[in-house]
Parts: structure tokens; sequence; C-alpha cells
């Protein structure tokens, strides 16, 4: 199999000008990536096509977590909570390094939440209907209890708390790695090439007239049937298609910020209760910890979309109304992320009270449009996509049934996490003569799993005397090679999270990335210092707001 690489475009271009597929896709996300991985390994000739790079928008937005569904509780969605509470588990088995148990704090006020009660029955539903195994079921705690394990906790408002099971995940490697199984699988899958219109034959969609956006180049993609995982985009596309009648998107937009560590110094990931009603989660990732997320309407530009001074100031005086003693100030925030949620619009309701289901919009021209819905839930819309475009378009060809529950991830082919840990622990032996931490090692393994190995052969190879440098070159040179590293925002941001979570080591090491970047691909100076300039931008929105 050819590697996923910036240099196999080229080829992959040229295979979406020749050829007639059952399925386009359009939007990579994780939805649509959990599509065309479900229609390839079904047997469909597949093909993917992203306008930005792959989890651009909502797919690296998120708050990271796989979760079980425990908010959902409170809008009495039990079969939601019973998805993906099954989900998560499949998807820890799929990917045992990147989705990975996470204890969570559930600290109950004296003012605010569900009683001690309540909140007791709720988890035991949680745990019930979420198939939580018996070791990580709830566990109720006492006030000093509560307070032992986070002792930051406002002591005056506290009445108790609960420990409960959630997953944690990187989003944005996630959705990588099921684009790249996906074209492991067959399906041709490229970035950075946006839809113009749809092509029609009599009076169906048939294809897509599209615009590579690296070379300007236009062409048409035929497909006997197209479906849109746009995410925030689906409305957009289905006015082209003039079909945007009924139903609609209701966008609301959620922020994250990251602080230093020792500026939020929680022992353990916290949902904690605030004044307007809201959950917020508090959760500690290595030298940072991050906070978030608002829910507020949106109506603006939807393809820039940042963190305002006044989300900011809202997270801020959340955590320090939780935790007196941090007085935390909008001045130590490092960095920040600001996302979508397309979910569908209910007259009357709020934004924080929208359900987060999935829905399926079909036009009478054939579009199909999927909107909503989880990360969690990725791999059954996607089966219930798929179904639907068999049912409608290939009953009569033998296919295989939905078998994505079984298909390991790139990188994730560990029996368990005892496995994984194994792993780490002669990684870090084998790199003890290049000084490199056992924090750094884990980084790698947890987010490249097996493929830790190649990025290590990269490292080797290479030989600046900067450590942290080095590494730097070696992670670039394996997601230009193996991940369709195209920019070097797509490495910074959605490859590494770096941006996020060491944003001044972004900023420290950009220049050499930068110029090493263009060795490996070969781009002219002037598009380099153009994704130079376009990471200088963005650098400074994240870190400052308006």
């Amino acid at each position: 199999m050819p590697d996923f690489s910036i240099k196999e475009r080229p080829v992959i271009l040229e295979r979406l000008k020749t050829s007639s597929y059952d399925l386009l896709v359009i939007g990579g996300g994780i939805t649509g990536a959990g599509i065309a991985l479900d229609a390839a390994s079904r047997g469909l000739k597949t093909a993917l096509i992203e306008k930005n790079d792959f989890a651009f928008g909502t797919s690296s937005r998120s708050t990271k977590l796989i979760h079980g569904g425990l908010r959902y509780l409170k809008q009495l969605e039990f079969g939601l909570v019973r998805e993906v509470g099954s989900e998560r588990a499949i998807v820890h088995r799929l990917a045992p390094h990147l989705v990975i148990p996470e204890r969570m704090l559930l600290p109950l006020s004296e003012k605010k939440g569900l009683g001690y009660w309540l909140t007791s029955i709720g988890l035991m539903i949680y745990d019930y209907l979420a198939g939580v195994r018996p070791e990580d079921q709830r566990r109720m705690l006492t006030k000093p209890q509560t307070l032992r394990f986070e002792p930051l906790l406002r002591r005056d408002d506290i009445k108790g708390g609960a420990i409960y099971a959630e997953y944690r995940t990187d989003d944005a490697r996630l959705t990588i790695e099921i684009i790249k199984t996906a074209f492991g699988h067959g399906a041709d899958i490229v970035s950075y090439v946006k839809v113009q219109d749809f092509i029609y034959g009599s009076g169906k969609v048939q294809g897509v007239l599209v615009e590579d956006l690296l070379t300007g180049m236009s062409f048409p993609v035929r497909a006997k049937v197209v479906v849109s995982a746009a995410g925030p985009w689906v409305d957009e596309l289905r006015e082209v298609n003039k079909s945007k009648t009924g139903k609609r998107l209701h966008l609301t937009k959620g922020v994250h910020i990251v602080v230093p560590r020792e500026k939020l110094p929680v022992q353990q990931s916290i949902y904690f209760d605030v004044d307007d009603g809201r959950m917020i989660f508090a959760i500690p990732r290595g030298r940072i910890t991050y906070v978030g997320t608002t829910d507020t309407n949106y109506a603006g530009p939807i393809d820039n979309v940042t963190a305002s001074a006044e989300d900011a100031t809202y997270l801020v005086r959340a955590v320090n109304a939780t935790f007196p003693k941090v007085n935390l100030k909008v001045n130590d925030i490092e960095s920040s992320w600001a996302g979508l949620r397309p979910l569908i619009h209910e007259e009357g309701k709020s934004a924080s009270q929208l359900s987060r289901k999935d829905e399926i919009f079909e036009s009478v021209t054939g579009l199909i449009s999927i909107a909503g819905g989880k990360l969690t839930g990725y791999r059954k819309m996607a089966e219930r996509v798929v179904n639907l475009v068999i049912k409608r378009n290939f009953q009569d060809r033998q296919l295989d049934k939905c078998h994505t529950q079984r298909i390991k991830l790139t990188g994730g082919d560990f029996h368990s996490k005892k496995d994984v840990r194994k792993y780490m622990l002669t990684r870090v032996k084998a790199l003890k003569i290049y000084n490199l931490s056992d924090i750094t090692v884990n980084y790698l393994v947890s987010n490249y799993g097996h493929q830790t190995d190649r990025i290590i052969e990269y490292f080797r190879q290479l030989e600046d005397p900067d450590t942290e440098l080095r590494l730097l070159k070696a992670e670039l040179a394996f997601t230009v090679e193996h991940e369709m590293v195209v920019t070097l925002m797509d490495f910074f941001v959605r490859r590494t999270g770096l941006a996020y979570f060491h944003i001044n080591k972004v900023i420290q090491h950009k220049d050499s990335v930068n110029s090493f970047m263009q060795k490996l691909t070969g781009m002219d100076d002037q598009t380099s210092n153009r994704q130079l300039r376009d990471l200088e931008q963005f650098i400074n929105q994240v870190k400052s707001f308006k």
C-alpha cells in the first residue's frame, strides 16, 4: 500500500479525475472519516474530499473526551447514553493508546446541581446504560473524601462528590488515524479540495465539480452517491444543492482555554457546575490544564472561529468560583481553541438544551447530509449512513455488513492498555541514550502508538544537536510522509496539538521547522513564507482575545 503522503497526492487527484465512485464523501472530520472507512471496508468504491485539512473544524476543537454521555441523562436521552457508552468501549479497543480511561471527579455543591442521592442514582443509571465495567463504576464520596481528592475546591460549598468513568483522547489524532485506515482499505482521500457545485443527471446528483486549492485546477468527481458530512458547512452545501428546506442547523460555539499546570494544579480531571447551570471540565494534560467548554449561539463566519475576551473571562471566572485559591487571570492563558457544534435547530430551546443526536437529511436530488451527533458516536453514525446508501442504491450488490468494530486503527494494534504500557516502557529504555524524557516518550506513544518506531527511525537519521528540535523534525518527516501534512498549521495544530498544549515550543522552533518542511516538500519560498505568516497569525489569535 502506498503511504498516505503529500507525495502521493498527485496520484490520488488523477484517480479522482478519471474514476467513477460508488460513494463520494464531502468532509474530512470524524463523521466523514468514519463513513469512508465503513463504506470502503464493506466493498464500496469510495472517495473523500476535504476543503481544508482533515479535522479542521469541530473534530479538532472538542473537549477531547470520548464521552459516556453523562450530561444526556439531564435531557432524558437514555438511548443516546446507551449508544455512546458502548461505543467508547469499542473505540478504546480499536486504539487503546489514543483512547485512555480517565477518572473524573464530580464535586457536589450545596447550591448548584443535583442532590447527593439524585446524583448517585443518576450515575448508577449511567453505569448501567453505558456498560461501565464494575471496577470503573461510580464511587460516591463524602465531603472530606472529595476535598482529599481535590484540595483546591471551595470548601464551604462542597457537600460531597463522586468519581466516575470517562475516556480521554485527541480528537484530531483519532480522526487522522481513521482517515489513514480508510485509505488503507482502498478509499481515495485528499485534503484542500473544495466543492464548487454539484453535477446532475436525470435530476439526481451524480458527482461534484471541485477546485484543488493548492493548484487552482478545477475538475469533476463522479459518484453514484454523494454524502455531505461537512459539519458546520452542511447547510451551505444544502443551499448549493437547493435543498435547504425543513430542518436546519443551529450552530453553537464552544471555547476552551489552556493554562500552565502550576496555575491550575488540579489532581485529576474535574466536571463542575457553574452558576448559570452549565457544566465545565478542567482537565490536566502533561504540563498544562485546559478548561471548557462554553455553549453560546453562533451566527458569525464559520471558517475562522476564535475565542473572544468574553469567552475567556467567563471560563476564568468559572475556575475562580470553583477553585478560589487559584486566582486565575486572563493573562495566564497560554492558548485557546474555539469550535462549532452543528446541532439541529429546535424552536424555543437554548444552546445548551439542544439535543446532541445526529440527523440525516435526504434531498430530492439524492444528496444525503448528516449533521449533529458527537465524537463518541462517529462509528454508529457512519453505519447508519452507509446502511442507507446501500439500501437506496446497492441492494443488488453482495456487500459486507458493517464490521468497523473489529478494524484496528493505524498504530493501535495493541491487545490492551497493559500492552501499550509495556511498549512505552521499552521505548523509554531505548531512548535513554538521547536524553528523551519519559514524558516525551509517553506523548509519542499516546499520539502515534506503534508508529512511534517510525518516528524514532527518522529521529536517529537526523543530526541536529538540539534534541527537542530534532524530535520535531522527526515528527514532521513522519507526518509529511504518512499523514498528508500539507502546511505548518496541519502539523502544529492538528497532527501534534502543540499549538494548543505547548505553544511556546511552537514559537521557539517554527522558523526551523518551516525551513525543514520546505526541504522535505520542495515548496517554493513564496509558499513557505505564506505558511509561516499564517501560523504566526494563528498564534496571535489563540493567545489574545478581542
